[in-house]
């Protein structure tokens, strides 16, 4: 087994949400401190905090939830896209080519590093655009990941990007951190909670290197 590298957000109080969301909690229900014989936390969050895969249910009306994504789908070969700092948004001439059969891809961009700097969600991180997800569509990728806690930066609500990908069942991941991770190619371990009729699977995810 090659070198395990883990892209996954962690998940805390305080901790970078998108606007609107759940905050992340996390409250002893029984703790050994006050004398409980073992340690049991409640936790609160939501569905698409740090780390997390967006099923079609997400944004397609009678679309797949999350506990039926096919473990599949989400796992196995996958190459990382080294994308420019100097891009603020990934159109389809800004994707780096990707061999035949790469069905899988990571999208690192400078937003890794900035996450790692600060707490607070910041609005002007790098996404995709809808130029860019009809390209992704086009080479036959079947997932697209990014370091940024939603693939597209929406101004009008109407969320295209989303749109253009789930509504073909491209899995999206977001919240990943690939500040550490070089550009190439890798196996991709990814598993989201089984949430029974879920519009968000909270995930681990790590790569194996070769």
């Amino acid at each position: 087994m090659g070198r395990i590298l883990d892209i996954s957000m962690p998940l805390f109080e305080g901790m970078p949400c998108f606007p609107g969301d759940p905050a992340f909690q996390s409250q002893r229900s029984h703790d050994m401190a006050r004398g409980d014989p073992y340690n049991v936390s409640t936790l609160t969050f939501g569905s698409h905090a740090g780390t997390h895969v967006d099923p079609p249910n997400h944004f397609v009306p009678g679309g797949d939830p999350i506990d039926r994504v096919p473990l599949s789908d989400l796992n196995g070969p996958c190459r990382v896209l080294q994308i420019p700092d100097a891009i603020p948004s990934i159109g389809a001439d800004d994707l780096p080519p990707t061999a035949p059969g790469v069905t899988r891809v990571l999208l690192r961009t400078r937003n890794s590093a900035r996450w790692a700097m600060r707490l607070e969600f910041f609005t002007d991180f790098v996404a995709l655009d809808e130029s860019g997800a009809r390209e992704l569509r086009r080479r036959g990728i079947r997932l697209v990941g990014i370091d940024a806690l939603s693939i597209e930066r929406d101004t009008d609500g109407t969320f295209p990007v989303h749109r253009e990908l789930l509504g073909a069942s491209v899995r999206i991941v977001e919240g990943l951190l690939l500040k550490d991770v070089p550009p190439g190619d890798y196996e991709l371990r990814l598993a989201p909670l089984k949430i029974t009729g879920g519009d968000g699977g909270p995930a681990r995810a790590y790569l194996l290197a070769p």
